[in-house]
Order: C-alpha cells, then structure tokens, then sequence
C-alpha cells in the first residue's frame, strides 16, 4: 500500500502542486481542488499548523537599537555639510524585537521549505511593482491561525464535496481552514 496518492505526476511536479496549494490555502484559508489532492493538502497543512501551534509561544523579545537616517517630512534623507562634504545625519532608534528560540527557528526554517514566498499587489497598483509587499506566511501561521487553534487537537481542517467537474467528472472539493 502507498503512503500517499501520485496524483498522476512526477515527484516534482507533486511536490510543487502540493506546495502551492498548501501556500494557498494558508493564504486565502480555502481553496476548491479534486478530492485526491486535497487529502495530500490536507496532510501537509495540518502537520504545519501543529507546528506553528506547538511553538507559537516559543520566543524572547529583545530591545534592539539602530542606526536609522533621518529623514524630513517629505521623505528624503537630511544631510548636513562636514569638511566640505554632504553627510547623511543618523539618529539612534530602539525597538522591541521577537527572537526565536532555536526549536522556533527550526520550525520557521521548515515551514519555509513547504511554503512558497507570496507577493501581494494591491488593486490600485496592479501591474506596477512599486508597491508590491511581500506576505510572510511563516508569521501569519504562527501570530495568526496557531492562536486560533492552540486549544484544538489536529483537524484544523475541513472537505467539503462540491459536486463534479464539469469536464472529466473528478470530484471537486473545497478545502477550508475551520
């Protein structure tokens, strides 16, 4: 018996379909798929939110302070004339850090493996690259979905059969966070 479905591709292929579904459903919480593919989903997900879960208290905030150019109201650097030169005036800043602690980072490093960067692009903007951000998805599994499960043991999911494809009559499900 196999331990998991081939979904009719190579191993690579698999893996980043699977990849970017899961990428997927962590970002938008639902996503509508073949019922096949969303129980590999499924497997993925739930063992990355468990992750997320286990370790979303795990870190230390730490005050750190920075070199910061100083800018004026419209934005640009303040500079001022040393020796003949133009220089850029710095002022110090301090702020409140999260730092992982080591099984935290572990975690974060192999979310990251499963998960695909994810660039947003507001709608007033689209089609330009200037305001583009790009969404940590590792943060939004631990500051955002881990509290929202923290008391739960595992089916941090659900299926939903939607009904037939219409054009090769695969079963189509959705695949949602509960």
């Amino acid at each position: 018996m196999a331990k998991y479905r081939k979904l009719g591709r190579t191993s690579s292929q698999r893996k980043a379909l699977l990849r970017s579904q899961v990428t997927a459903l962590i970002e938008n919480g639902k996503i509508v798929t073949t019922e096949a593919r969303a129980k590999e989903v499924k497997k993925m997900a739930e063992k990355l939110i468990t992750l997320a879960v286990k370790e979303k208290d795990n870190f230390e905030t730490v005050k750190v302070s920075a070199k910061v150019p100083k800018k004026d109201a419209e934005g640009k650097r303040v500079k001022e004339v040393v020796d003949g030169k133009k220089v850029t005036v710095y002022e110090t800043v301090e702020k409140e850090i999260k730092k992982d602690l080591p099984s935290r980072l572990h975690a974060r490093k192999q979310m990251d493996k499963v998960l695909y960067t994810v660039t947003e692009v507001p709608t007033a903007a689209a089609g330009k690259k200037k305001n583009t951000k790009t969404v940590d998805l590792t943060n939004k599994l631990f500051d955002e979905i881990a509290p929202k499960y923290a008391g739960r043991q595992g089916g941090y999911t659900r299926i939903v059969k939607i009904g037939l494809r219409k054009g090769d009559a695969a079963m189509e499900v959705l695949l949602e966070l509960v």
